[in-house]
């Protein structure tokens, strides 16, 4: 913190970088693998909320919910192992990243409402500011960023 005395700036010390709030779970595909992951984000948007003071409404809440239910559900799907999810957030955005085993690159089919099934990429991009897929040694990881407000 920096105080400001009659136009002087004098340190005080408190001045350091502060690191985004960061999470991660790994998963084994188990049943109910799925609801634990909206357990677990539910859990960091509150801390998020405590740590951070930050204003994070039901909507953007719900938002971060069912972005991790839609990827950690297809990485479950579409994996032939365990997966991991990594949550990291500030006071203004969230950052919901699943890793899993398999290379393949998710598909995002293009907007047919008389499809059954097979929105999940599509529901994620609707929610997310960016979202990125790509391959890493372990498999591929999928990286949605959520910006909170406006």
């Amino acid at each position: 913190m920096i105080e400001h005395l009659d136009g002087a700036v004098v340190p005080t010390g408190f001045d350091v970088p502060v690191e985004p709030l960061r999470r991660a779970a790994h998963y084994t595909g188990e049943p109910g693998c799925i609801a634990e992951a909206r357990s677990f984000a539910a859990h960091f948007v509150d801390q998020l909320r405590t740590e951070w003071c930050a204003t994070i409404g039901d909507r953007a809440s719900g938002d971060v919910l069912l972005v991790v239910s839609e990827l950690v559900t297809n990485a479950d799907r579409h994996s032939n192992g365990p997966y991991i999810l990594e949550l990291e957030g500030t006071d203004d955005a969230v950052t919901v990243c699943v890793y899993d085993s398999s290379d393949a690159l998710p598909l995002r089919f293009p907007k047919d409402p008389r499809r059954i099934g097979r929105h999940g990429l599509e529901i994620v991009h609707a929610l997310a500011a960016e979202v990125t897929a790509e391959r890493v040694p372990v498999g591929k990881r999928v990286r949605a960023l959520l910006r909170f407000g406006g």
